[in-house]
């Protein structure tokens, strides 16, 4: 006998369990069927979701927008292209950045009135507290 040919036959099932039954096939099967159904809810479908985001926001810009860039350049739109932006970035700097470099539209100013409204309340209801002490 050949030494290769020993443990194919060594490992043939033997008795009522055959190899190709539709059993074993899907006990076989539904791991990767598992795996492929966690990469998609935990990695792809977020993925995509973000990507989509992402292209609305950039879709979304105009001029007088805040915004930073991959690179962490802040700066002002002052000019909207097809593909790029023109951002003032200082006085006299105005630098051109493609559409994608942009990585968030910052919304500063709607945030600092807030902030100040906040705090003028509380300052308006202090001393009321004060008072009652």
């Amino acid at each position: 006998m050949n030494l290769f040919t020993f443990p194919l036959l060594l490992g043939a099932p033997q008795g009522g369990a055959e190899a190709g039954s539709p059993g074993s096939m899907i006990s076989t099967f539904v791991p990767f069927i598992l795996i492929i159904g966690i990469f998609y809810f935990l990695i792809i479908r977020p993925q995509n979701k973000k990507q989509k985001e992402t292209q609305k926001m950039l879709s979304a810009v105009k001029k007088g927008d805040k915004v930073v860039t991959i690179g962490g350049v802040h700066g002002v739109i002052q000019t909207v292209r097809e593909s790029s932006v023109v951002v003032k970035v200082d006085e006299n700097t105005k630098i051109e950045f493609s559409r994608s470099a942009i990585a968030s539209v910052v919304d500063g100013g709607a945030k600092a009135e807030k902030l100040e409204d906040k705090s003028a309340q509380d300052d308006a209801v202090k001393p009321a507290e004060e008072s009652k002490s």
